[in-house]
């Protein structure tokens, strides 16, 4: 298992869940959900190094049967985005199948309303990162797939 925090991020169209583990790879914790629009990138930037983060775990959102829709290319245009803005600590994709509805299902009867959807977007995140991890640390290999960001400027 390498060693270094990493930052879980769950995008939404609206919200970003950030989530984070500790240095030993071992346990995934919520860390903030972050308004999606303006500065979004720069504030996951500010939390990376808050964090002394090593690496970006982002969820790729795909269909039930593995394939990608518009959901899948709105997070890797976002990935690829952060990518730049971060470089050249590394982002990686991985699968987040059944990821909000787990944390939905974690969350069941408890807070409401808008506070509850923040709060389900860091736990999406929490997901996120939590399987990759214990994915890395079954195979020895780091989890899903490296974004290689293109030569273009971030203006956020």
């Amino acid at each position: 298992m390498r060693h270094g925090v990493r930052l879980g991020v769950d995008p939404g169209d609206a919200r970003i869940g950030v989530a984070r583990s500790d240095p030993s790879g071992v346990l995934a914790t919520p860390v903030e959900t972050v308004r999606r629009g303006k500065g979004d990138l720069r504030r996951i930037h500010q939390l990376l190094t808050a964090e002394n983060a090593v690496e970006v775990v982002m969820g790729l959102p795909r269909s039930l049967s593995g394939g990608e829709g518009p959901a899948a290319v709105k997070t890797r245009v976002f990935a690829e985005r952060l990518a730049r803005r971060i470089a050249p600590v590394p982002v990686r994709l991985v699968d987040e199948r059944l990821t909000t509805v787990t944390a939905e299902a974690m969350l069941r009867d408890q807070r409401k309303g808008a506070k509850r959807r923040a709060v389900v977007d860091q736990v999406a995140a929490v997901v996120i990162l939590q399987q990759a991890l214990d994915a890395e640390r079954a195979t020895g290999t780091p989890p899903g797939e490296l974004v290689t960001p293109m030569d273009e400027e971030t203006h956020d």
